[in-house]
Formats: C-alpha cells, structure tokens, sequence
C-alpha cells in the first residue's frame, strides 16, 4: 500500500510539474515593429465564470485600456485579439500569437493587417483588467434623434445619432456616420452620467462622449488619437 501510494504521490508531483503556466497577469514588454517598436500593456484574467477577459495599452498607438477578444489557452499556446482598433472594416483584428515560455514570461507573433511582428513579455504583477462598461439608460432629455458635423482629413461627416430608452433596461442607440459612404455603426457602450453621456463602438474604434448643455449635446468625437469637437443637435423643426 505505501508503494502504490509513493507512486500516486510522483505522479501527481510529476503532473504538477509539466502543467503549463496560468497567463493571467499584467504583462509588459516590446513588440518589434521596424522603426517603431510598441510598448505593450496586457492583462489577462479570468471571470467568475471561467472565461478570460483581457485589456491592452499601447501608448504609441493611444491605445488605452482595449478590450481584448477570442482569447484561447491551448496548454501552452495562447492567441488573442484586440477589439475594434488597428483594422479596417471586414480585416481579422490585430492579434497575437503566443508561447508561455516559463511561468513569467511568453513570446510570439504579433499579426496585423497582413504583418508580422515578433513579441516577448513578461509578467510584472497581477492581473488589472478593464472590464467592460455596464450599459444604461439614457436621460429622459436625451431620448430621441440628434444631428452634427465635423471633419476629417478634409472631408464632411454628418452624424445621427437616435437614442431610445427601454424602461430599466440599457438604452439602444442607432449611430450613422456618413462621409463617402453610410456607416451605420454597432454601439458596443451606451452610458449615462448625469448630465453626461458616452457612446463607443468597437467594432470602427470610434467613441463620442457629450454633455447636455442648453438644449443640445456638446461633445467630442474620439478614433484613435484622433479627437475632435462634435456637437449634436436636434433636427431642424425637430424638438423633444
């Protein structure tokens, strides 16, 4: 019996010891883009559901706090996505490729629009993952449809904008953008603060965020770095 019992203890020893690294943590390190290399932020996590959840921050690309999508740990090769930025309509997403190589660090490729990047980083501390924001109503003055312009890189947008309340429940919103074309865009976070209100959709990598003020919703336009005034106002003959 105490045999048997020694062997069950190796095993168990023995699988403990080959079980791949657990990658949640806050990661940092450099993806080598020629000429330009990208201070990376990751952190990955898991729910209380078992799910992972992740966010990055790439400073170089402003980009602060995105919420990382399609994360799968396959022993130890993990890939994830980043949501919403850094591709165009109807492109995969930029994603990375990775190894666990120890307990602290990993190392891959970093793939976006058709090029390829090698990474490495290396786990710093635990996991600070930005969770998504929990979507709302909007304020009852706010409901309804709003109208603005603005320009970038010479060209007019116009912007509609339609909030519609459900009870309790998160308000929808139908956000269109037309420039060349019509983009009728998904909003992915509809929240309220008091007087203000903030729209994202990740999907085109373009938030507004505004604030109730006489009558009309006086905000800023952001995709990117890119951030420009972006005021909202009921149609022409239209009031609420």
């Amino acid at each position: 019996m105490r045999f048997l019992t020694a062997i069950a203890v190796f095993v168990l020893c023995e699988v403990a010891a080959n079980a791949a690294p657990s990658p949640a943590g806050r990661w940092q390190g450099i993806v080598q883009i020629p000429g330009l290399p990208l201070h990376a932020t990751i952190d990955l996590d898991q729910d209380r559901s078992g799910a992972w959840i992740g966010s990055i921050i790439v400073p170089e690309l402003a980009i602060k706090n995105i919420a990382l999508t399609g994360i799968a740990l396959h022993v130890d090769t993990l890939t994830f996505a980043i949501k919403g930025v850094l591709a165009e309509q109807g492109e995969p997403p930029a994603a990375f490729e990775a190894r666990l190589d120890s307990s602290d660090t990993m190392s891959g490729t970093f793939t976006q629009a058709g090029n390829h990047a090698p990474f490495a980083l290396r786990r710093i501390g635990m996991a600070q993952v930005d969770l998504p924001a929990r979507n709302t109503p909007v304020a009852k003055p706010m409901e309804g449809k709003w109208v603005g312009e603005y320009e970038l890189a010479g060209y007019p947008r116009q912007v509609t904008v339609t909030f519609t309340n459900h009870g309790n429940d998160p308000a929808s919103v139908e956000f269109v953008i037309v420039g060349k074309k019509v983009n009728n865009l998904p909003v992915d976070v509809v929240q309220r603060d008091g007087d203000f209100v903030r729209i994202e959709s990740h999907e085109f990598g373009i938030n507004w965020e505004g604030h109730l003020r006489g009558g009309e919703l006086a905000g800023t336009y952001e995709q990117g770095p890119v951030e420009l005034p972006l005021v909202l106002k009921r149609p022409q003959g239209e009031s609420k």
